[in-house]
């Protein structure tokens, strides 16, 4: 189906979205590392817009945004392995709809954690409890948000998997705990022990360090 890359950044949760996606369809393709701080000409060129990863360069056709990106890949390799997302349209729309939550309203929240003080932390706190009781109810008595198998939810919800607890622990506070959550947190652990998960996600112990240091340049940048 044509030359197939990648632009995106170490660890970066969304351009790894995308090559979980493209593995799970077994479709190879290349990686290109960017800097966000001397972005390449290429990923200015294929996203003049926003110029951030990801990217995916299709026979040399750009496409940008990782829910974009997902979709675009299940359209476009229907044929390989079990579709990302539903067939009907209810359940489509359910897909995008809790990946639009994540993106939006949890990633957003978590943003207010970090990064907020006071009433802003706090509100923070109790809009990202929100989202994830949510998604705990939506897993009901399900292995992963797609059934059986891994679909388009799952791969948006690998936030919530790794990158969720490495912020967690950088920042010293227990949102997301088995007790609270048990659904999603029993989802968690099936998700990370999928082969070709563990072998494509990064590390929550090369994560967390880098999260600190974020956190703590932030602070910093603050009270200067």
């Amino acid at each position: 189906m044509g030359e197939v890359k990648v632009h995106g950044i170490f660890a970066g949760p969304f351009n790894k979205r995308v090559e979980l996606a493209l593995k799970l369809k077994g479709i190879k393709y290349e990686y290109i590392e960017e800097d966000r701080s001397n972005k390449s000409d290429e990923l200015v060129k294929y996203n003049p817009i926003y110029k951030q990863v990801p990217v995916l360069v299709h026979n040399g056709k750009p496409i940008c945004e990782s829910i974009i990106i997902l979709e675009y890949i299940d359209d476009t390799w229907e044929n390989n392995t079990i579709p990302l997302l539903p067939k009907h349209p209810y359940q489509r729309s359910m897909a995008r709809f809790l990946a639009k939550l994540i993106d939006e309203k949890l990633m957003g929240a978590m943003y207010k954690v970090c990064y907020g003080k006071g009433e802003e932390r706090e509100k923070g706190c109790d809009e990202t409890f929100e989202v994830l009781k949510y998604l705990d109810n939506e897993l009901q008595n399900k292995k992963f948000f797609g059934g059986d198998s891994i679909g388009f939810v799952d791969i948006v919800a690998s936030y919530i998997a790794l990158w969720f607890g490495a912020i967690q622990e950088a920042i010293g506070m227990e949102l997301l705990t088995e007790q609270k959550f048990p659904k999603l947190s029993k989802w968690i652990d099936e998700f990370l022990c999928c082969r070709i998960v563990k072998e494509n996600l990064p590390n929550r112990e090369v994560l967390v360090p880098l999260y600190k240091a974020q956190f703590a340049a932030a602070t910093q940048k603050a009270s200067s």
